[in-house]
């Protein structure tokens, strides 16, 4: 096994604080995870971490030698990544993150172009509602809609999304057209949530006449998967707020209505969240650039027809 092998896998370990992690991040075996840690600490004659049956935590040499070998590995993708931009030929797997609705309508149907036109690059692409950290599950891009708290991040942006609050005709019928985020709340209205563990925003913002304010809505639906809330609201069982794209067939269609539109939901921000290394890889951005131009568009063309 080479070296920097053994070093990568030390890293993953490092971050992600086990080695059946780091294995499954790396696709090797528990039984290689350990083996490469092994080999490192015998070349450095140092013990980089405590084992037991529960716990696995760097020691006083792991964490030292953590900055070392993270600076290693950034050089070396620096250096393939400068060589592969002159080659013209980038290869590898490039590691994609997205909010399911957005990576199943605007990403996922775009991929098959990409990879056509460079088939030496492999896309993993993973969907999930929940917030995402670049660095712990090895990402190389993330797209997203919102604001990112991580400051320390590159940001791209793509587009200003429209949002709508939207109930089947059913429910209106049954429990009348709310005109405002304040008749949400007065009429008691069953709003359907996003929610996720660890996830923090429990109010709707919406736009008023005052200025952005937020809602606490309230009702007995919630998941951490959009669509799920998507086809709750298409059965007539409440008002989601849904980035217009989402929901704009139905929209179309009369399936789903508009409601509060006197307090709209505010915009939200569309865009693609990178770490500064990462953009040196001239895969991460030819990625990056093709769905910028193909997403952006897509946006702009589901607003207009749900319009």
């Amino acid at each position: 096994m080479s070296y920097l092998d053994n070093i990568r896998t030390f890293v993953r370990v490092y971050e992600l604080g086990s080695m059946s992690a780091a294995g499954r991040d790396l696709r090797i075996s528990p039984a290689v995870t350990s083996a490469r840690i092994s080999q490192l600490e015998d070349h450095l004659n140092v013990r980089l971490f405590q084992r037991t049956t529960r716990n696995l935590t760097p020691t006083e040499q792991g964490r030292a030698f953590y900055p070392g070998a993270v600076a290693v590995l950034d050089a070396v993708d620096e250096a393939e990544a400068q060589v592969m931009h002159l080659t013209e030929a980038p290869r590898g797997s490039l590691f994609v993150a997205a909010p399911l609705g957005l990576g199943r309508r605007l990403l996922a149907p775009n991929v098959p172009d990409f990879l056509a036109q460079y088939p030496e690059i492999d896309i993993r692409l993973r969907l999930t509602d929940r917030t995402i950290d670049l660095t712990t599950e090895g990402l190389d891009l993330a797209f997203f809609l919102g604001q990112p708290e991580d400051s320390n991040l590159r940001i791209r942006k793509i587009a200003d999304c429209r949002r709508v609050l939207c109930a089947a005709p059913d429910y209106v019928k049954r429990r009348g057209l709310p005109a405002t985020g304040q008749d949400l709340i007065t009429g008691r209205h069953e709003c359907l949530n996003l929610r996720f563990p660890g996830a923090t925003e429990f109010q709707w913002l919406l736009q008023t006449a005052e200025g952005p304010r937020r809602f606490a809505v309230s009702g007995r639906h919630e998941c951490d998967d959009g669509d799920v809330l998507t086809d709750w609201a298409l059965t007539g069982q409440g008002i989601a707020m849904k980035p217009v794209f989402e929901v704009a067939e139905h929209l179309k269609a009369g399936r789903l209505v508009p409601v509060a539109v006197d307090t709209p939901p505010v915009t939200v921000q569309m865009a693609c969240l990178y770490t500064h290394r990462r953009h040196q890889d001239p895969k991460t951005r030819l990625f990056m650039e093709f769905m910028i131009e193909r997403v952006g568009r897509a946006v702009k063309a589901a607003e207009s027809a749900a319009a």
